[in-house]
């Protein structure tokens, strides 16, 4: 019996561009995270007694700013190296040989494999033989493992891969191969990268995505860590999901739906961020909030909403012993009145409704607002035009959502101000 290691998607030193533009953001832990994450996975490799660590590729993000990510990594793996215990290798797109210009050379316990061609490493104390190729270049779009041998008897065979795997949804569609593929190869256990998102593919024979290491931003949810595979008699018997993130991203969605005062919208909001507290085993944690449903307080909400951006960050401080910061708030409430019938009033409130839900769906009054918006466009930092959480005065769901907040915003100040709706 041996236990192995799989991790993937480090990006060791990640520059998580545009987080200062987050109130109150603790960025030198988040900065730090992705290291403290490797940090973990090397204490557990040394506790569980694992055989070998596997990285299924993205090491790094990219080219390093200066030696201090490539010595932080050597560290690491000697003391991998001081417990006995292998680690086996393939570049990702981020990490691959024509991205790197910086190099330092690892512990001779560290084994990267060829960029070139499949290669195969044994590990004779456990019958073991690892098969792999790394990237040359970022675009790999050829099926790398097509080219991986057919596994010979007698043995218990790996493979390591970073690859788009049957094209997954929201990946570059990097080294693409299929399920099908691998499985024909006869090997035991497929140890992928690429996925920042767990999922165990197939279990005969094992194909196993461990997500990444560690949880980067409001998109990166839930548990990040690694895969601890257990084989016994030549078969793979057990695969646990293994967490060593060392801060926690959320996505908190807080029904308020009949609510009927502010008081009661944030006791909701208190109970659904004492309720991700409590899920994140004491983790700090980053958190982005959605409110939803039809609540009696809306307007007061819609007429100020930063008001109670403000309120819900203060009332996270007190919600739980864990550390907990607000990335951001969204709010997707609405007040508990038949819209329909306020437009079809014969007044300026009617008028107005009516205008507004013309706006959303007329292509000239679209086109219009996107002409408005060009010269805001144009000064925008491009970082906040694409990526994970862009932000596109050009695009379509934009255009709907700040015509919605407009109203929203319209008729919260006019419920404030006392006329009569």
């Amino acid at each position: 019996m041996f236990r192995f290691l799989h991790a993937a998607d480090v990006h060791l030193d990640s520059p998580l561009v545009g987080l200062e533009r987050y109130e109150s953001a603790p960025v030198a832990a988040v900065r730090s995270a992705t290291r403290r994450a490797l940090a973990n996975l090397v204490r557990a490799a040394i506790d569980e007694q694992v055989a070998f660590v596997l990285l299924a590729g993205d090491l790094y993000d990219g080219d390093w700013r200066d030696y201090r990510t490539g010595l932080f990594f050597v560290e690491q793996m000697a003391m991998l190296r001081e417990a006995g215990i292998s680690v086996f290798v393939v570049a990702g797109n981020h990490d691959a040989a024509s991205q790197l210009t910086k190099n330092l050379r690892p512990p001779d316990n560290v084994h990267f494999f060829s960029t070139k061609k499949p290669e195969t490493r044994v590990v004779e104390a456990c019958d073991v033989a690892i098969h792999g190729q790394g990237f040359a270049s970022r675009a790999v779009a050829e099926d790398l493992a097509a080219a991986y041998p057919v596994a010979d008897p007698g043995l218990f065979h790996i493979g390591l891969l970073h690859t788009s795997l049957d094209g997954r949804e929201g990946h570059e569609k990097y080294a693409p191969t299929s399920t099908k593929v691998l499985s024909q190869k006869g090997y035991q256990y497929w140890a992928l990268g690429h996925v920042h998102k767990r999922e165990i593919v197939s279990r005969d024979p094992w194909i196993v995505f461990p997500g990444n290491l560690q949880g980067r931003h409001a998109r990166e949810v839930g548990p990040k860590g690694c895969t601890l595979v257990t084989v016994e008699d030549g078969a793979v018997a057990g695969v646990d999901e293994y967490p060593v993130d060392v801060l926690r991203w959320s996505l908190c969605r807080a029904d308020v739906d009949g609510v009927a005062t502010t008081d009661d919208l944030l006791d909701r909001v208190s109970r659904a961020l004492t309720a991700e507290a409590d899920r994140a085993d004491g983790r700090p944690l980053a958190v982005r909030v959605e409110l939803t449903g039809f609540a009696a307080c809306h307007d007061e909400i819609a007429a100020n909403p930063d008001h109670w951006v403000q309120e819900i960050r203060a009332l996270a401080t007190g919600a739980s012993s864990v550390d907990i910061w607000i990335e951001k708030v969204r709010f997707g409430t609405a007040r508990p009145v038949d819209l329909e019938e306020l437009a079809a009033r014969d007044d300026a409130i009617g008028s107005f409704l009516r205008e507004l839900g013309t706006a959303a769906v007329d292509p000239d009054e679209v086109a219009a607002l996107r002409n408005a918006l060009a010269e805001v466009r144009a000064a925008l930092p491009p970082e906040l035009l694409t990526g994970d959480d862009s932000l596109d005065p050009h695009a379509p769901e934009f255009l709907t959502q700040i015509v919605s907040e407009a109203r929203d915003l319209l008729l919260g100040r006019i419920a404030r101000e006392g006329v009569k709706q």
